[in-house]
């Protein structure tokens, strides 16, 4: 339901959870890579869906840890969407 240009952001706290982010994002984002150089490229992959705009998971600074020490394991990941699926 994101429209075009519309922007994702999630926020996980534990490392499994931002694995699977992680990868849900990559692998439907502009810089998706191929899984190994040695296997053939899939042709279902389609054009991109998402543009990362988080690079590295963002953490909170030692302010807000401070306020929230629950904080500390947050990660947010962001990305904004380039085309509706088809």
């Amino acid at each position: 339901m994101l429209a075009d240009k519309g922007r994702l952001a999630i926020v996980t706290f534990h490392s499994l959870e931002d694995r699977m982010v992680k990868r849900y994002l990559a692998e439907r984002s502009t810089s998706a890579a191929r899984p190994s150089r040695h296997a053939p490229e899939d042709r279902r992959a389609g054009t991109p869906l998402y543009r990362l705009l988080t690079t590295r998971p963002r953490n909170p600074g030692a302010a807000e840890i401070d306020r929230n020490p629950r904080a500390r394991s947050a990660h947010l990941r962001a990305a904004e969407r380039i085309r509706r699926p088809s």
